[in-house]
């Protein structure tokens, strides 16, 4: 079965998703094309239809050809669970609730950041980062999140030993400790937003530090900062960087 995106919602999903000429999106299930065709037309995007319907598929090619947008735009017939969608920097949805959530593990593992919109219908217990509400009409907005469950190795030459990082990951959900000094303790507002990684801590001063660092794998990368309102001017910026020790 297939029905159309209203635009007004479709085009509130776009901007969710920060859409730009830079993206390549895919949209799952692509009906008559609109939203690839939109995608490139409106934001200049490069996008792939996938539709299992052949007949729909080459109505939506046919489509595309119309709106002079081959070069940027074409539809592939097939089935979503076969074809491979990771190179997507965006991906698009209107697929039963049951297929959003055979589909999450396979979008969980795209490369972090990857963004994900949703007409009406969610995924599952995966919390969206956003709701889009239109009229009658609801959309939703994620953002893939790095895996980062585990321990990690942090080290920060400029501020003294490396202390231990423990993570429990929940989708974009974390709780955590940190251990320097042979004392563990709570994290502050641990937070993982597509690749950046981000929590407070109290120092060994009793000071409050902020860390945000960018996830590539099994290593990051970033920066530590003193508090604000105890130096004069912006706090300096220190280099942090980690390896994972072990996984969840």
């Amino acid at each position: 079965m297939w029905l159309p995106t209203p635009d007004e919602l479709l085009f509130r999903l776009f901007d969710a998703a920060g859409i730009t000429r830079e993206d390549l999106v895919y949209d799952l299930g692509a009906g008559d094309g609109r939203v690839a065709i939109a995608a490139a037309r409106r934001h200049g995007a490069r996008a792939v239809g996938i539709e299992y319907d052949a007949q729909l598929a080459r109505h939506a090619q046919r489509n595309v050809e119309r709106a002079g947008l081959s070069e940027r735009v074409r539809i592939v017939q097939g089935d979503i669970f076969q074809l491979d969608f990771s190179a997507a920097t965006v991906l698009t949805l209107y697929l039963l609730e049951e297929l959003n959530q055979q589909l999450r593990p396979t979008v969980l593992a795209m490369r972090p950041g990857t963004r994900v919109v949703s007409n009406t219908f969610s995924m599952g217990d995966w919390e969206p980062d956003a709701v889009i509400q239109v009229e009658q009409h609801t959309g939703y907005f994620w953002r893939v999140p790095a895996r980062v469950a585990g321990r990690w190795r942090l080290e920060w030459p400029q501020m003294g030993p490396p202390a231990t990082l423990t993570l429990s990951q929940r989708y974009q959900r974390l709780m955590g400790t940190i251990e320097f000094a042979g004392r563990a303790q709570p994290l502050f507002g641990p937070e993982v937003d597509g690749a950046q990684l981000s929590f407070r801590f109290i120092d060994e001063s009793g000071l409050l530090r902020a860390v945000r660092v960018q996830v590539s794998g099994e290593a990051f990368e970033g920066i530590v900062v003193p508090p604000y309102g105890m130096v004069d001017g912006s706090p300096s910026a220190y280099p942090a960087l980690g390896r994972r020790l072990s996984g969840p």
